[in-house]
């Protein structure tokens, strides 16, 4: 059977659209002579389509898209259609939608197979919108019988370890039902090492039941989630005969019966995926929200820098304008740096003092602060005017500031709320500390892209004499390895103590993570790239007291 596996990014909401790059993709690719295409998980509404599905105006939109797709199938008589769509549940109690799979043949729809997982940790809030399968059915196409599951129900797999989530195997309740070509439609969101374990899992059901595999993945940034494709055929034995490539669309069509040779097992690059999935969630970001320019403030430092160079390859250097903001504490070498850096990425560069500013305001403030020594007051200040100044020039000539804040910095709340905090995207926001240097080291891998003096300087914010993060931070590496144990393990205090770190400075991390989560909940979206981000997957209560023993 040819198969033409389309790895499409579509657009959230976009109904109407999502179907004409469906329609787009059929007539495309109309003399290759493929018996099937199969398209993403939700691609008519776009992955995650969140309380949009909650509105009856988005429902009739999809149900008139699936009606329209329908009859245009009519048009293609030997070529099926398999794609993700919402459909009524059919039940009389809980929720009225399914997330559903339609294969659709010359005008008739032979399956409509509703997904049977429904994921609501991290991320993923499924239960919320969606009502659950009943019994699965296989379906027969062309000779083989189509065993058709979505995304979540491939990851039931009994070899992952005890901590299963779900009862049912939608997999193995196919297989047994008699299915001959197993298929997953996907909207799997990448995060730092995610393509192995997808790999292994979609293996390994090749290889348990001994049929061929077909996994289909959504390419594309939506909001603070990137979907990297990374599509893929297995056959019987589990050897991987095709794979599409990461973070780009991509339409390949392959022949169940005369497969390509064997591919080479997949050595991802885990610093060079972020790398690519950072650009991609920065072009998408910009362009689904309809800006064509960003804007980003220039600091000399490596945060900054590390920003300015992903927005230059997500949307171009022509289309990136760094500013920098010097004020009293401003080193020389902070701006030298800014500049040079603009100068090697080919962005546009400005230099907007501050100083004028910053004095007139602690003048009208004098008399309040009076007999008061400067302080955290007076460094807040400072980075609230370049948040104003920069916000200013964002609306002014309508570009998106990109906010340049790390995982570090934002789990400690080592930022100033309406300061450098502001900005509609925040790029690096998922990436500790040492990531950052470790990505900088990615880009400067075949020359000096971002000046050896910004990566080899002290961080510091500069907004007192001679400030330097490690003046109010643990060392970054001390930080960093204490982050991932408490945010991204959920290990206690204690736990961590065991493992041998100081006792003092993990509980002064969780009091400052606890402390900081009022500016967390009020920061700007940041790309997801760790197993547990700062964002919509972790919720944790603000007015709150608790140990983290």
């Amino acid at each position: 059977m040819k198969i033409a596996i389309c790895q499409l990014n579509p657009l959230v909401g976009d109904v109407k659209g999502n179907a004409d790059r469906l329609c787009e993709a059929l007539e495309a690719n109309r003399s290759s002579g493929c018996d099937l295409f199969i398209f993403p998980e939700l691609f008519l509404q776009g992955y995650p389509p969140r309380d949009l599905i909650e509105k009856e105006w988005f429902v009739r939109q999809s149900m008139a898209a699936l009606e329209r797709l329908t009859t245009v199938s009519r048009s293609y008589p030997r070529s099926a259609v398999l794609f993700g769509t919402i459909l009524p549940s059919g039940k009389q109690y809980g929720k009225r939608l399914a997330n559903a799979a339609v294969l659709l043949l010359n005008g008739e729809i032979l399956l409509k197979q509703h997904k049977t997982l429904l994921p609501a940790y991290d991320i993923f809030d499924e239960a919320r919108y969606f009502e659950p399968s009943g019994p699965l059915s296989v379906v027969a196409f062309k000779g083989e019988t189509l065993g058709v599951t979505i995304c979540e129900d491939a990851w039931n797999d009994p070899e992952i370890g005890p901590a299963r989530l779900y009862e049912r195997e939608p997999v193995a309740e196919l297989a047994a039902a008699g299915a001959t070509l197993l298929v997953n439609i996907s909207a799997s969101p990448f995060h730092s090492g995610k393509e192995h374990v997808r790999y292994s899992i979609m293996q390994r059901h090749a290889r348990r039941h001994r049929l061929p595999l077909i996994f289909v993945n959504q390419i594309g940034g939506n909001d603070d989630l990137i979907f990297d494709g990374n599509s893929m055929f297995f056959d019987p034995e589990g050897t991987l005969r095709n794979q599409l490539p990461a973070f780009r669309e991509a339409i390949t069509v392959i022949d169940t019966q005369r497969p390509d040779a064997p591919c080479a097992v997949p050595g991802h690059d885990r610093i060079g995926s972020v790398h690519d999935a950072l650009v991609l969630g920065v072009v998408d970001y910009v362009r689904k929200c309809g800006f064509s320019k960003v804007l980003l403030g220039l600091s000399g430092g490596i945060d900054s820098a590390l920003t300015a160079v992903i927005a230059s390859r997500a949307v171009g250097p022509g289309n990136v304008w760094g500013v920098t903001l010097p004020s009293r504490f401003s080193s020389p070498g902070s701006v030298n740096d800014s500049e040079e850096l603009a100068r090697r990425l080919g962005i546009r560069f400005s230099r907007i003092p501050m100083e004028n500013t910053f004095a007139s305001l602690c003048a009208a403030l004098e008399p309040f602060f009076a007999g008061m020594p400067p302080g955290i007051a007076e460094e807040n200040l400072q980075a609230r005017i370049r948040g104003t100044i920069l916000m200013a020039l964002s609306n002014k000539f309508n570009l998106l500031l990109l906010a340049t804040g790390n995982k570090s910095e934002l789990a400690v709340g080592y930022s100033t709320l309406y300061g450098d905090m502001n900005g509609g995207m925040s790029v690096i926001s998922d990436l500790p500390k040492e990531m950052v240097y470790q990505l900088a080291a990615y880009i400067n891998r075949d020359g000096e892209v971002i000046p050896r003096q910004i990566i080899t300087k002290a961080p510091s914010a500069e907004l007192r004499p001679n400030q330097k993060d490690e003046d109010s931070l643990p060392p970054y590496p001390v930080l960093d390895a204490i982050l991932e144990r408490l945010v991204e393990r959920g290990d206690s205090l204690e736990e961590i103590v065991a493992q041998g770190l100081n006792r003092e400075t993990v509980a002064w991390v969780t009091k400052a993570i606890s402390r900081s989560e009022y500016k967390r909940r009020q920061a700007p979206i940041g790309l997801k790239v760790t197993p547990k981000a700062f964002g919509p997957g972790r919720r944790f209560p603000i007015a709150a007291r608790y140990d983290w023993l």
